[in-house]
């Protein structure tokens, strides 16, 4: 029971940083809100028992990306004059509405339809280094090289395009 409150409390939390970052107009909020959202996840993470998967993502996203993009807020000293005007922002966060609803409103029917189970946690196996390595290494080995392609083809990307500016020099 006390699981259910905690899993109750981390997604109402997830959903309000989400809707925060997307309502707020200044980008600080903006991104004190989506730390919200990246640690409500997290606690998900942990009521999982997936250990790394909560580990990773309090130090990598919560930590380490979100001081880089505070960082970049910060150096850029973003003030609310240099924000621009958003008259269609309502119009927006309407449509956006009309079609998340509908949704909603069919996963919740399909989740009240599931048959009554325990919702028991995973064994302590789940979420280890061991096994999320197995299973990237041994059963995503391709897509995992593949992406690691795509990444640095990207990188490699982004400084010729720099160097052509002349951004780097």
């Amino acid at each position: 029971m006390f699981a259910d409150g905690l899993f109750i409390l981390f997604a109402v939390l997830a959903v309000l940083g989400a809707i925060g970052l997307v309502l707020f107009q200044h980008p600080m909020n903006g991104a004190m809100s989506f730390v919200v959202t990246l640690i409500s996840l997290a606690g998900l993470y942990a009521l999982l028992s997936a250990k790394l998967i909560f580990a990773l993502q309090l130090i990598v996203y919560a930590g380490a990306i979100m001081s880089l993009i505070v960082f970049i807020i910060m150096f850029l000293n973003i003030q609310p004059e240099d924000l621009p005007k958003e008259e269609t922002k309502l119009f927006y966060i309407l449509g956006g509405g009309i079609v998340v609803v509908p949704i909603g409103l069919f996963l919740a029917k399909i989740v009240k339809s599931l048959p009554e189970h325990s919702a028991a946690l995973m064994g302590d196996n789940f979420g280890g280094i061991k096994e999320v390595g197995l299973l990237l290494f041994r059963d995503w080995l391709i897509p995992f090289e593949i992406v690691s392609l795509l990444l640095l083809v990207s990188l490699v990307g982004a400084v010729i395009l720099a160097s052509k500016r002349g951004i780097t020099k």
